[in-house]
């Protein structure tokens, strides 16, 4: 029997003589595996493309997946500059069809956010250790200008709690802000520049999978730790503490908590533990009932008001509770003068800036995705960068902070009916009444309401659930989630975002560098090879080693592969030694799922066939992909393999194989 495929290097494509094929006699039976007639397919090469062709696809998969000009083809000039508009600016698409409905749902949920967004802006701002009319600045500008250029439906924008954390721990850690609260402030609006920088950078480059380094079981212990952090950084504010640490660090934090003991006010912990049970108990009953969300979205500003109140009508036997103070009262001050780009510092707020940008963007996209499949519509990914790039470049120059789409005030835009961003328009002109007319109400609003909002609000982001789901599910991302855990909580906020990150990165090599193999059987009464391992019906086909690779092969595992694949073959020796099997003749690498190869993968092969061919042992492929194919025939590696080296698929070249030595 002479083996139907033959390889013909002018014409660049791998052919089969089908004719021959078909009339080949094949054994009725392998070792009680059922072998049928079967024609051998050719294994062609893609179609030939220019270097220019090839890469102008590998760019437009790398970066424009999702096509984002389809809709522009076969359009006149008038159309495609409306669709370029809408495109750019997403409030022409839905402002024409705008209607009374929609905005009697909007101003409903409108001013239900911004009843929670003006106590957290202010409580977040001194999260961050900012003055706290810069939190109220912070919910009225970017709002604003994510209404024109934003996607999504139901992302309410603000400060949030991690970004706010990171930013105050990290310029804290460079310059105290008790020390030289100019600089700090300078520090933190050139930090919002830079971030918003990045974040427009990323958006237009459409480098959107950066941030995908953070992985969800990494970011769950990250946030969780910081929550930890954040709510145990709020004892100062609950207990009435003075002098308090500005460590972040669980020990310390604890230890200051103890020291400073006699510093504890009983009529703030009082009356601060009395509302913060009020707050997680509202939390509580707008979780299990989704109806009575506004419990939980009112009870924020409630407590400000009942604690501003109490404090204000009994100030005279309540001395002992700190206050906010007094609260500058009019619009957005421009501080496009204060941004700070050159000095000493400047490399402190340009890794703030990054590193807060890359938070709140994370954020930012994952709250308006999950909105946007919860209601039946896309959220452009790079658009929303752009546009929460876009909102802090400007903020940075309009006295505001790092903000981006916060969960909670999302959950709740969502949950009161909002129909489109005009939810944000309307809770950035509640911020704006506010601060033109009510800042001095907050005077006597205590410190310790704060507080309680801040736990209240932070607590949410400890999901245990999820980490006992991801130990049941995966133990390696349930060692990741620990890692950042502990890492934030014993070590500090900004390493324990980079052990995410290298846990994150460490996780991505070892898949790529450790691949998974492993050996192929046939399942009785059919043509399909799996995993003998996982298939115990799978038969192994005597005088064969079938191998399935489930990787590219790249220069970071080839030298494995290599190792492992001759491990297979002596281990496969060992059991067939052990079973008074036949002896190993041939070895099928099944390339399925091998999705690319580069030089050093090519290398592997044609040294592994070599080292096979010592121990007279064939080596065969099955199914190459296209751009596997293509190298294979290119480098001119199929030549070494000759006219038995290559099949479709396994099935086929087990039963060729077979058929030429019975022949």
């Amino acid at each position: 029997m002479v083996n139907s495929n033959r390889v013909d290097h002018y014409s660049g494509s791998v052919h089969a003589n089908q004719e021959h094929a078909a009339t080949a006699p094949v054994p009725a039976a392998v070792s009680g595996v059922k072998m049928t007639s079967l024609a051998v397919h050719s294994v062609c090469l893609p179609p030939q493309k220019s270097t220019l062709q090839k890469l102008r696809h590998r760019l437009s998969e790398v970066f424009f997946p999702d096509d984002p000009l389809h809709g522009f083809k076969n359009q006149s000039r008038f159309r495609k500059l409306i669709l370029a508009l809408q495109f750019f600016f997403p409030i022409f698409e839905w402002a024409p069809n705008y209607s009374f409905t929609l905005l009697r749902s909007d101003v409903v949920s409108g001013l239900t956010i911004a009843s929670l967004a003006i106590p957290q802006g202010i409580s977040y701002a001194k999260l961050a250790n900012l003055p706290p009319i810069i939190g109220l600045y912070s919910s009225f500008v970017p709002p604003l200008i994510y209404s024109v250029l934003g996607s999504s439906k139901h992302l309410a924008v603000g400060p949030v709690s991690i970004a706010s954390l990171v930013m105050g721990t990290m310029l804290t850690e460079a310059i105290p802000d008790n020390q030289n609260p100019i600089l700090y402030l300078k520090l933190a609006f050139t930090a919002t520049f830079f971030a918003g920088v990045f974040q427009a950078t990323l958006g237009l480059l459409r480098l959107g999978f950066v941030i995908d380094f953070l992985s969800k079981a990494t970011l769950l212990g990250f946030m969780a730790g910081a929550a930890v952090i954040v709510s145990l950084q709020q004892l100062k504010g609950l207990l009435g503490i003075t002098h308090f640490t500005t460590s972040m660090q669980l020990i310390p934090v604890l230890s200051s908590t103890i020291q400073h003991r006699n510093e504890w006010s009983w009529q703030t912990y009082v009356m601060g533990f009395c509302f913060l049970a009020f707050l997680l108990t509202t939390r509580h009953v707008g979780m299990r009932k989704p109806k009575l969300f506004w419990v939980s979205a009112a009870a924020p500003l409630v407590s400000v008001v009942l604690s501003t109140l109490l404090v204000t009508l009994f100030k005279s036997k309540l001395h002992g509770i700190a206050t906010i103070g007094h609260l500058e009262k009019g619009l957005n001050p421009p501080s496009s003068n204060m941004l700070y780009f050159h000095g000493h510092f400047l490399r402190v707020a340009l890794k703030t800036g990054i590193i807060t940008g890359i938070l709140s963007l994370t954020e930012g996209i994952a709250v308006g995705r999950t909105f946007a499949s919860l209601n039946d519509y896309q959220v452009d990914g790079n658009k929303e960068m752009i546009a929460i790039g876009v909102m802090n470049m400007a903020g940075s120059c309009s006295s505001c902070y790092v903000t981006t789409g916060s969960f909670s005030r999302s959950a709740v835009n969502a949950n009161a009916g909002a129909k489109t961003v005009v939810s944000n328009i309307i809770m950035a002109s509640t911020v704006l009444v506010t601060l033109l007319f009510l800042m001095p109400l907050f005077y006597y609003t205590p410190n310790l309401i704060l507080a309680a909002i801040i736990i209240t609000a932070v607590i949410g982001l400890i999901d245990y659930q999820s980490a006992i789901r991801l130990w049941k599910v995966d133990k390696l991302d349930f060692v990741a989630c620990l890692s950042s855990f502990f890492g934030v909580l014993m070590i500090s906020v900004p390493m324990g975002l980079a052990i995410a990150v290298g846990v994150s990165v460490f996780k991505i090599l070892l898949h790529v560098t450790r691949p998974n193999t492993g050996v192929l059987g046939n399942i009785p009464g059919t043509q399909i090879y799996q995993n003998v391992s996982r298939y115990r019906e799978a038969k192994r086909v005597p005088y064969f080693v079938i191998l399935g690779i489930e990787s590219p092969i790249y220069f970071a595992n080839s030298t494995y592969l290599q190792e492992r694949i001759l491990r297979w073959i002596r281990e496969e020796e060992e059991w067939l030694a052990a079973n008074n099997g036949s002896s190993l003749k041939c070895v099928i690498i099944d390339m399925t799922a091998v999705t690319g190869i580069d030089t050093s993968g090519l290398a592997m092969v044609k040294e592994l066939k070599k080292m096979l061919e010592k121990r007279s042992l064939q080596l065969v492929l099955a199914n190459p992909g296209g751009s596997v194919m293509e190298k294979l025939h290119t480098s001119n590696i199929l030549e070494s393999f000759g006219l038995e080296g290559l099949f479709l698929t396994v099935d086929e070249a087990v039963a060729d194989i077979s058929s030429a030595w019975k022949a």
